[in-house]
């Protein structure tokens, strides 16, 4: 039974190491098996608390939000030493640590993906299912239903599908269906991953109310300033340890650089803001007199005239010409919902056009044409992993290790002048991603960063004209943020186009050179009902 006094902490976690088992199958993991996920790890956290855990890709930070929620070791099975006490439930002995749920009336937890964590097809169902799961009455299920959609402003969201949900509107649904049982800690991991600005708004005001109503919330997070104003503490992770606390106040003044060699995001958002303005719906041969845009005479690769996209009963979208030319890397921004990755689908290919035309080196091009010319990175890459290995993935389709670097891929050798063979190419390729270490491991034991960067590593390799990622940084903190970012350039420099779908406002104004903002035309998107 816990003991649920308030003049306790919520979490008390004291002298904490974790090793994540060798036989796991059914977990990311950042760490190899061999490696400590968590090092001695001490953590308070106080009733009412906001508490920001921070750090680079693999830090330990997720590794944490598992031992507040129960899934340490209770499902992601492993060593673990030391006292974990959360909600007042825990021991220091492994074989009386209370089952996973003792935990679910306690804590509510949000993940990345909000679709890994739903049980129903509906949203109100999604929201029933954890009172129906402790046996309540309907009575006060339906009460409690609309209760917290009132309180979080969503009952235009009761009785719709989950598949039909925006991923602002699955992300809210997701805080709110954690909320049900009345947890007195909610636990946050990488809950904006891949939210627009208005999506990550609602996020914002959604964890304001829990503060004010005196939850205690623990964010791990990549993105810094969307909730700034709501931390009351910062904690700080390298290799697996806890390299620094700071008050709100402490982390605010420290200087952007230092921020920066810690590999963290900004907390202040307002000078990409005017770098991005500077850079929207710029057209391909225009070049400000500030010198931000790159001048690309380059024929197009791809463009489009008079397109529209969509599904002819669900969602159109006209879209407004666009050229896609060597040399560039443009970004292609928007709210969720907007026809971003309706648009990528299009001109790779994998979905024909509802009316207009894709044009492939101003040819008219059909989608098998398309399809050969482009490579997409999805922004589910679990969907595009196929191969045993990390070293396989990068070379399916290419050949044999062995074999000779083929002409194709001459400007991915520019990086590497030495490499005569495919497998010393991807080699050079991993090794810049930080990935050589991995070589042998299967790509889903990766961790979800990592697995981002295998992505970009196959679509470096594929030697094609256009390279289009969608969310390419989603997860990603600040140092393998920029190192994609060169990467992009690198894949720019040697002549392909690079289109860039994104909502990381960073991103998108240190590296690309312009922004096709869908926002702007949203005068000729239309929706129609079956």
């Amino acid at each position: 039974m816990s003991d649920v006094r308030a003049d306790k902490p919520i979490v008390q976690i004291s002298d904490t190491s974790f090793r994540y088992a060798s036989d796991t199958e059914d977990t990311v993991i950042a760490a190899t098996p061999a490696e400590l996920a968590l090092a001695h790890v001490n953590l308070t956290v106080r009733p009412g608390e906001t508490v920001m855990l921070c750090g680079q890709s693999g830090c330990g930070k997720t590794t944490a939000t598992r031992l507040l929620n129960g899934l340490i070791p209770n499902f992601f099975h492993g060593d673990v030493t030391g006292s974990q006490i959360v909600c007042g439930l825990g021991s220091t002995d492994v074989r009386q640590r209370p089952p996973i749920e003792a935990y679910v009336p306690l804590v509510g937890s949000v993940f990345q993906n909000p679709k890994t964590q739903y049980f129903n097809a509906d949203t109100t169902s999604e929201l029933a299912f954890p009172c129906e799961n402790v046996g309540e009455s309907p009575a006060d299920i339906r009460a409690r239903v609309a209760q917290v959609a009132q309180r979080f402003g969503i009952e235009h969201l009761l009785g719709r599908s989950v598949f039909k949900l925006s991923g602002g509107e699955k992300q809210r649904l997701a805080v709110a269906a954690a909320t049900m049982l009345h947890p007195r800690l909610i636990v946050m991991d990488e809950p904006t991953s891949n939210l627009d600005h208005t999506a990550m708004r609602d996020l914002h005001d959604m964890v304001a109310e829990l503060k004010r109503d005196g939850v205690t919330v623990v964010i791990a997070e990549h993105r810094l300033a969307w909730c700034a104003d709501l931390v009351d503490r910062y904690v700080r992770f390298e290799h697996g340890a806890i390299a620094g606390e700071y008050t709100a106040a402490e982390f605010e003044t420290l200087p952007a650089k230092q921020l920066q060699s810690w590999g963290l995001r900004a907390l202040d958002l307002t000078a990409y803001h005017e770098q991005l303005r500077s850079k929207t719906n710029v057209t391909a041969l225009q070049e400000h007199d500030d010198g931000t845009h790159r001048k690309s005479r380059r024929p197009s690769i791809i463009a489009t005239r008079d397109l529209t996209v969509g599904y002819r009963r669900a969602f159109r979208r006209g879209i407004p010409d666009i050229d896609l030319r060597g040399g560039e890397i443009i970004g292609l921004m928007g709210h969720n919902g907007a026809g971003k990755s309706t648009l990528v689908r299009t001109l790779c290919g994998l979905q024909k056009p509802l009316s207009g035309q894709v044009l492939l080196h101003d040819q008219p091009a059909r989608p098998a044409a398309l399809t050969h010319a482009g490579f997409l990175v999805m922004q589910d890459v679990n969907y595009q992993l196929f191969s045993d290995s990390v070293r396989e993935e990068v070379l399916l389709g290419l050949g044999d290790a062995d074999d000779a670097v083929p002409a194709s891929l001459q400007t991915v050798q520019s990086t590497n002048r030495s490499a005569t063979t495919l497998g010393e190419l991807a080699d050079d390729v991993l090794a810049q991603l930080d990935l050589l270490p991995f070589t042998d491991r299967h790509p889903m034991s990766l961790s979800g960063g990592q697995k981002q960067r295998l992505a970009i590593a196959s679509a470096i390799m594929c030697g094609k004209e256009l390279i289009v990622l969608d969310e390419p940084t989603s997860g990603l903190d600040r140092a393998h943020m920029m190192q994609v970012g060169a990467l992009l350039r690198q894949l720019a420099d040697d002549g392909r186009a690079v289109l860039v779908v994104t909502h990381d406002e960073e991103l998108a104004a240190l590296w690309c050179d312009r922004i096709i903002n869908l926002d702007d035309n949203v005068d000729i998107a239309t929706k129609e009902t079956a």
